[in-house]
């Protein structure tokens, strides 16, 4: 289970993540040399990822970019797609997913889905949903679409031996570093 005020200390770096999954430009890696502040486990990965992209022109970045998420399948930024591509279970959790944004005052655009993992990152960077009085349901629905999704993710990227297999890395790490401490018993 997800402790609510652990993943509210780690706002920023969702803000990192939705940046650097968004399609790149040159701002996307405006923050190469800034630590954030992420803690070490996180930070190690970042540093994998930025350095595989250093080696590369911004050409080839938006390249592999578009050839990882836009043209296969099992590497798509689409939460949901992999495991329901268009099942009618898929639908149900889109919806679902827009209602919690809408919850939070965020207003998806026309044509978005709300299962897109930097909309979703950007979310849990931007929206007040610490005080909220649903943050608990609707926010452990969120982050169980987001870690189903991603892992899928991750061991397409691994696969592909794709850079990007660090940022989602990095991502999965924060979740851990989320996790509600259990309370041992007796």
């Amino acid at each position: 289970m997800i402790d609510l005020i652990k993943l509210a200390d780690h706002k920023q770096i969702f803000g990192f993540f939705a940046e650097q999954l968004s399609y790149p430009d040159k701002q996307t890696f405006g923050h190469m040399e800034t630590e954030m502040g992420m803690p070490p486990s996180i930070m190690e990965q970042v540093e994998v990822y930025w350095e595989k992209m250093r080696q590369l022109s911004m050409d080839e970045i938006e390249e592999l970019y578009v050839q990882t998420f836009d043209f296969q399948k099992q590497s798509t930024l689409y939460m949901t797609y992999a495991k329901l591509e268009d099942a009618k279970e898929r639908g149900q959790m889109l919806a679902k997913l827009k209602i919690t944004y809408e919850m939070y005052g965020l207003e998806i655009t026309e044509g978005e889905l709300p299962d897109y993992l930097p909309l979703m990152c950007e979310f849990l960077y931007a929206a007040d949903w610490i005080r909220h009085q649903h943050s608990e349901d609707s926010l452990k629905t969120l982050v169980a679409v987001l870690e189903d999704g991603t892992y899928g993710l991750l061991q397409a990227l691994e696969k592909q031996g794709n850079p990007y297999f660090y940022v989602v890395k990095a991502l999965r790490e924060t979740f851990k570093l989320c996790l509600e401490e259990e309370v041992g018993t007796l």
